[in-house]
């Protein structure tokens, strides 16, 4: 996963994560969009995936999400993936003063009126009615046309019960949560996942998950403790959402993310980090050094889910702070693929 950065040098990552032999590469939004991003990846590569993991669905019309979705698997000669999120409450009304309520079936109706406009470009009529969302009007001198590729699959993020089997039923894949343990993958959401895939008279092969990883590594003992309190902050900052409690609760941290939230809105960031203790710790995060991080992973998430892959969420963080470390993922990438294959 990348976040978003100067053009200039995306094109330049990209290719090095394509030669390197990098499955996908997923932009997420973040204080830039992903899409900038990943039509410069895909001007910049031929064989790569590229996707957004995620881009904040509600604040933009579906109309407008499909005709970039559109051009850029066109850029990409059919390489790209539309990952798409709801973000929360207070970021969507006072970020992008985008209305919010109900998050899950609007991203459901989102999703629909995404499908009935790429049927539109192909020629199809136009004609999408939901609770949320209403298209009845795209001439052909609106439309991009058709393509000579697959519509872009369609990923939406998910943690909880009812997003999960939403996803399940209408979608193509799942970008699971960073903030996850396979305990709470294996006895929650995938489970979810399946009961919505039923529903729409599919199989869970039928749903890839995406799964991203936080991950603690190093050639020393003081590089990989480094990393271990990077990830301790990560873990304190998205565990204090209270939505995500029940990812706590699996392992039987029960209140932990109300005593985060409290802290987080008294500014006490250290306070935070102190309430993840090892134990929280090693049940969202895997540590290993370099040379046995692709086995330790590929061990921890071994038969979870018919169709899923693993992504190295932590890696631009250390990738930022020294470029050096690319080879050394570059690496890890291998040796998971050999030992998932």
């Amino acid at each position: 996963m990348a976040f978003p950065g100067p053009l200039p040098g995306i094109g330049e990552l990209a290719r090095r994560a394509e030669a390197a032999g990098f499955g996908t590469l997923w932009f997420t939004e973040s204080g830039r969009t992903p899409y900038l991003s990943a039509t410069a990846a895909a001007l910049a590569t031929e064989r790569i995936g590229l996707g957004t993991a995620v881009a904040v669905a509600f604040p933009r019309s579906p109309m407008i999400t499909a005709k970039i979705a559109w051009e850029l698997q066109e850029a990409s000669r059919g390489r790209f993936t539309l990952g798409l999120g709801t973000q929360v409450k207070a970021h969507v009304e006072r970020r992008y003063s985008t209305e919010y309520v109900p998050p899950g079936p609007r991203l459901r109706d989102y999703v629909g009126a995404l499908r009935a406009i790429f049927a539109a470009f192909r020629g199809a009529p136009l004609a999408y009615e939901s609770e949320h969302y209403r298209f009845s009007l795209l001439t052909p001198q609106w439309s991009p046309g058709d393509l000579p590729f697959p519509d872009p699959p369609v990923y939406v993020a998910a943690v909880l019960p009812w997003m999960s089997a939403m996803a399940g039923e209408s979608c193509d894949g799942v970008h699971v949560h960073p903030f996850h343990s396979p305990g709470y993958l294996r006895d929650q959401q995938i489970p979810n996942v399946a009961a919505g895939a039923a529903r729409g008279g599919r199989d869970l092969a039928d749903v890839t998950l995406e799964i991203p990883v936080m991950t603690a590594t190093g050639a020393t003992e003081a590089e990989i403790a480094a990393t271990r309190e990077h990830a301790r902050g990560m873990i304190a900052f998205y565990g204090s959402t209270r939505t995500y409690a029940p990812v706590f609760d699996q392992h039987g941290f029960t209140g932990l993310s109300d005593r985060l939230h409290a802290h987080q809105r008294a500014g006490d960031v250290g306070a935070m980090i102190a309430c993840i203790t090892d134990e929280v710790l090693d049940h969202y995060i895997v540590t290993a050094p370099w040379d046995d991080l692709a086995d330790v992973l590929a061990t921890r998430y071994a038969g979870l889910a018919p169709s899923m892959r693993l992504m190295t969420y932590t890696a631009i963080h250390q990738y930022r702070t020294d470029p050096g470390v690319f080879d050394r993922w570059a690496d890890v990438a291998r040796r998971l693929r050999a030992a998932t294959a």
